[in-house]
């Protein structure tokens, strides 16, 4: 399922317009990047965590040159899925 399909299957579900749809899942996706930036984590029960927790500094190589090379401290988001969601997949 694609944004398009996702933004459309919001509609009929919720009996929005396609255009409120749409506005809510940016507004959504906003909120959680705002809040994951903050270094905060976003949860939703029986849904699922967001989190971006900070991944430290470290030494890699580069794999075409082969030279050592450092890679800075950085945020990675990561989502984990609550029981009400693995409880419907399954």
């Amino acid at each position: 399922m694609n944004r398009a399909d996702f933004v459309t299957a919001l509609a009929d579900r919720t009996g929005l317009k396609k255009t409120e749809a749409e506005r809510a899942i940016k507004g959504m996706q906003e909120i959680i990047a705002e809040t994951l930036k903050k270094g905060e984590k976003v949860q939703l029960v029986g849904f699922g965590t967001f989190e971006a927790p900070e991944r430290e500094a470290r030494e890699s190589v580069n794999p075409r040159t082969g030279q050592p090379m450092k890679i800075g401290v950085s945020r990675v988001p990561k989502f984990k899925a609550g029981k009400g969601l693995k409880d419907a997949v399954n």
